[in-house]
């Protein structure tokens, strides 16, 4: 087994690339290739890679992202439609979208997800508590952007305190098939060792997640401050 990590020169902000390092220590057998600009991403050639991943960045990031990755949209389509696993976090997850505004300027996404990112009014930063089946996740938030999806996107997490991908929205983040888009950040796989051991059995590992009664023990505690309303979440 391969895991991918997609440009982390460009998406490393954060120290969101927590995800796939610790991911990766989770899965010693498994071979972490990094992707840098410039490259064929390792994904659409090789079978063996089974999870993608793609972090925090610029604005100027994203267009260098773009302008690597536009040429490879229906290869990407049809690895990820033949059920390639995935996560790419905070606004790496609007690649996938139709749109990104950015400045005077309106970029086109990988026009995979019915998704259509633009300025907030001001930089959001806060903590999110939700729901994904039945699990319950914590993390943090720090964007200057906001999602407007269409009623066609499958959410990733229902949202019980914090903000959507837009506010007002009831749910957080996309999924396409395996994949997951979200702008929650965390690390999340590192905040919610139950969403990482639920990923690792769908990967096919039957291993506990790395440190996994100590992570648990934090989410706990966690859990227990972002449930308290008495406790302002943004």
């Amino acid at each position: 087994m391969k895991l991918e990590y997609l440009y982390p020169e460009l998406g490393n902000l954060y120290g969101d690339s927590a995800n796939i390092r610790y991911l990766s220590r989770c899965l010693p057998d498994a071979e972490l290739v990094e992707t840098h600009l410039g490259e064929e991403p390792a994904f659409l050639q090789d079978a063996d890679v089974s999870f993608l991943y793609s972090g925090p960045m610029t604005e100027r990031g994203q267009r260098l992202a773009l302008a690597q990755l536009e040429g490879y949209r229906d290869a990407v389509k049809a690895r990820l439609d033949a059920g390639l696993h995935g996560l790419f976090t905070g606004n790496s997850m609007e690649l996938l979208g139709k749109t990104i505004v950015s400045g005077e300027l309106t970029l086109c996404g990988l026009g995979l997800v019915e998704l259509d990112a633009a300025p907030a009014p001001s930089r959001y930063n806060g903590f999110f508590l939700g729901t994904c089946g039945d699990l319950t996740l914590t993390a943090f938030n720090s964007r200057f952007t906001h999602s407007h999806p269409a009623a066609s996107v499958t959410d990733f997490a229902q949202v019980q305190r914090g903000c959507g991908l837009e506010p007002g929205c009831a749910f957080e983040g996309y999924r396409y098939h395996n994949l997951i888009g979200t702008y929650l950040l965390g690390p999340l796989l590192v905040l919610n060792p139950q969403l990482t051991k639920q990923l690792l059995r769908e990967l096919g590992s039957d291993r506990e997640p790395l440190f996994y009664q100590d992570a648990m023990a934090a989410y706990e505690v966690r859990l227990k401050e972002f449930s308290d309303k008495k406790r302002k979440l943004d």
